[in-house]
C-alpha cells in the first residue's frame, strides 16, 4: 500500500496489536512487522515513523532481539515502548539492569521532570498514572538523551534524543489503564512524525473486500457461520466480494444457548438471504467429548470436528477451496502470534490453535487483524442490524468451556436454562447493551442446600459479566444487590440441579473472560 504509514516492529508483546489499534484510531495506517523479517525491508520511503514494541526478551542477556543501528540513524522518528526503550538505551551505550527488587507491574505514578513534545497535554499538574509491566530498567542514560519523566522505581521512564528524533517510554500507553495514553500516540504521530490522517473504516472495508477477491479468484468459499457478529460480518464481506460463490454452513454442536439454532436460521436465511446449510451434529460432538475434562483437549476435539464436517460438505458443493471464519486478533494473540514473534500462548481457540495441522481447505480470515469493537463498527458500515451488532460474544466451543470438567447432557440442559434466565433479566433491566459479555457457567462443584426443609446437594452456578473495549483487558460489571438477588432467586427457584449462585469479580488480567 503506497500511503504514508507507521511501522510497528514486534518483539513478541501480547499487546503489540493494541499499538496498531491506537494508531488506526487516530486515522493513520500502520503495519506490524516481526523483528525477524525486518532485514527484508529495503524501501522505508513511505514509513514516516517506527514504533518498537515490548516483549519477553531481555537486553541483559547475551543474545537478544535487536535492530540495525542504521535504522536508528535514518532520522525516521522512533518510539520505543518497554523493551523498545531498553533496546534504544542499550544500542546507544546506556545501561539496563535486571532488578527483581524494583520491578513494576500494574499501575504506577509518573512524574514529569522536563517538558517534551512527546508529552504535550499528557500530564495533569506534572503527574499521571501509567500501566507498567517490566523487571528490566534503564539505570544509566545513553549519551545524547535527556530524562523526561520518572516513577518511584524507574528514574528513566521517559527519555528522548531530539536531534535523532528518538523517544523511549517504559510503560504501556496502548493499554487503556494508562491515563491519556492516546495523547502520547497523537503527539508522536502528528507533532513528531508530521504524518497526515489517511485511514478510515470505509477504506478498510474496501481493502478487505479487494483482498478476498484477490485471494479467492474464481473458486468457491464456505463460511463457518456461528450467528455471532464476527462470522456475520465475514459472511457479508464475502457476499459483497464473491456473491453466489459463497455458501454458509451452520453447525449445531449441541453446545449452543437455548433456542440459538432457530435464531440463526431466521436471521441469516430469511433476513440476510444467505445461502445456508444447517447441520445438526449434536450427537457427534457430545459423543466425542464424553469423559473429556481437559480444556485444551476439548477445544482441539471441537476444532477438528468442525473442520471434518466443513470438508465433508465442501465435497458436495464442488470446487470449494476456501473456508472462511470470523477469527479475530485476540484469538490469535491467545492461541499464537500473527507475526511469529515469541509471545506466550494462553489457550487454543477452536478456530486457531484447535485446528488440525493438515487441512484440505485454505483459510480466509479477513478479520484477523481486528478487535471485537472494530468488527462491530465494520458491521455497521455493512448495514448489519443492531440485534446482531450488539450481540454478546459467544465462544466457538460454546457451552463446552462454560462447563469445567466433564460434559453431560444433563449439565448442558441445566446451564442453558440458567444462562437464558440471566441474559433475559439483563435485557429486561436494559443492562444488556451496557455489558461487553455476560454468561452463566456450571461449576463442577456440588454444595449442600435446603429447600422446603429438605436437604439438597446440587451444582453451583457462576455468573460473569464484564466491561471491555477490545477483550484484551476487562473489568467485572457492578450490579446492584437487588438485581443479583433477583437473578439468583430465579435461577435457584426455577432450575432443578442448581442450589447456589456466585458472581465472578475477577478482572482480565489475571483471569481470562471465559473459564476454559
Amino acid at each position: 500500500m503506497n500511503i504514508d504509514k507507521v511501522l510497528i516492529i514486534d518483539f513478541g508483546s501480547q499487546v503489540t496489536k493494541l499499538i496498531a489499534r491506537r494508531v488506526r484510531e487516530l486515522g493513520v495506517y500502520s503495519e506490524i512487522l516481526n523483528i525477524n523479517h525486518l532485514k527484508n525491508i529495503k524501501n522505508l520511503e513511505s514509513v514516516k515513523g517506527i514504533i518498537l514494541s515490548g516483549g519477553p526478551a531481555s537486553v541483559t542477556q547475551k543474545k537478544y532481539p535487536k535492530i540495525s543501528k542504521e535504522i536508528f540513524l535514518k532520522k525516521i522518528p522512533i518510539l520505543g515502548i518497554c523493551y523498545g526503550l531498553q533496546l534504544i538505551s542499550k544500542s546507544f551505550g546506556g545501561k539496563v539492569k535486571n532488578n527483581k527488587k524494583k520491578r513494576e507491574f500494574g499501575r504506577a505514578k509518573l512524574f514529569e521532570k522536563k517538558k517534551s513534545v512527546l508529552t504535550k497535554n499528557f500530564f495533569d499538574k506534572k503527574i499521571t498514572n501509567v500501566w507498567m509491566s517490566h523487571q528490566d530498567a534503564v539505570i544509566n542514560l545513553p549519551k545524547g538523551f535527556n530524562k523526561i519523566a520518572s516513577t518511584k522505581n524507574s528514574a528513566l521512564t521517559i527519555i528522548e534524543n531530539k536531534n535523532l528524533n528518538i523517544y523511549g517510554i517504559q510503560f504501556h500507553p496502548e493499554i487503556t489503564h494508562t491515563q491519556n495514553g492516546k495523547t502520547l500516540f497523537y503527539n508522536f504521530l502528528f507533532n513528531i512524525c508530521k504524518i497526515k490522517k489517511t485511514w478510515n473504516l470505509k477504506k478498510q472495508k474496501e481493502i478487505l473486500i479487494s483482498d478476498i477477491r484477490e485471494k479467492v479468484k474464481n473458486n468457491k468459499v464456505i463460511c463457518a457461520l456461528s450467528g455471532g457478529v464476527d462470522s456475520s460480518v465475514v459472511a457479508l464481506l464475502l457476499k459483497k466480494a464473491i456473491g453466489k460463490k459463497l455458501t454458509c454452513i451452520f453447525i449445531n454442536t449441541g453446545l449452543l444457548r437455548k433456542n440459538e439454532e432457530y435464531e440463526v436460521l431466521n436471521n441469516f436465511k430469511k433476513k440476510l438471504k444467505l445461502k445456508l446449510i444447517y447441520i445438526n451434529a449434536s450427537k457427534t460432538f457430545l459423543s466425542s467429548l464424553k469423559n473429556v475434562d481437559n480444556p485444551e483437549t476439548k477445544r482441539k476435539i471441537i476444532g477438528k470436528l468442525f473442520i471434518k464436517l466443513f470438508e465433508k460438505y465442501a465435497k458436495k458443493i464442488k470446487n470449494v477451496k476456501f473456508l472462511a471464519q470470523g477469527t479475530l486478533y485476540p484469538d490469535l494473540i491467545e492461541s499464537k502470534t500473527v507475526t511469529g514473534s515469541p509471545s506466550s500462548k494462553i489457550k487454543s481457540h477452536h478456530n486457531v490453535g484447535g485446528l488440525p495441522k493438515r487441512m484440505k481447505l485454505n483459510l480466509v480470515e479477513p478479520l484477523n487483524s481486528l478487535f471485537k469493537d472494530e468488527v462491530r463498527k465494520l458491521g455497521k458500515e455493512l448495514s448489519l442490524s443492531n440485534d446482531l451488532l450488539l450481540r454478546h460474544p459467544f465462544p466457538g466451543p460454546g457451552l463446552a468451556i462454560r462447563i469445567p470438567g466433564k460434559i453431560t447432557s444433563e449439565k448442558i440442559n441445566i446451564l442453558k436454562e440458567a444462562d437464558h434466565i440471566f441474559i433475559n433479566e439483563l435485557k429486561k433491566e436494559k443492562l444488556y447493551n451496557k455489558i461487553w459479555q455476560a454468561y452463566a457457567a456450571l461449576l463442577p462443584v456440588k454444595t449442600v442446600g435446603v429447600m422446603g426443609d429438605n436437604r439438597t446437594y446440587e451444582y453451583m452456578c457462576l455468573l460473569r459479566a464484564i466491561t471491555s473495549e477490545d477483550g484484551m483487558t476487562a473489568d467485572f460489571f457492578s450490579f446492584s444487590k437487588d438485581f443479583m438477588q433477583l437473578v439468583s432467586n430465579k435461577i435457584v427457584n426455577n432450575i432443578k440441579g442448581i442450589n447456589r449462585v456466585v458472581y465472578d469479580v475477577t478482572s482480565k488480567p489475571p483471569s481470562t473472560i471465559e473459564l476454559e
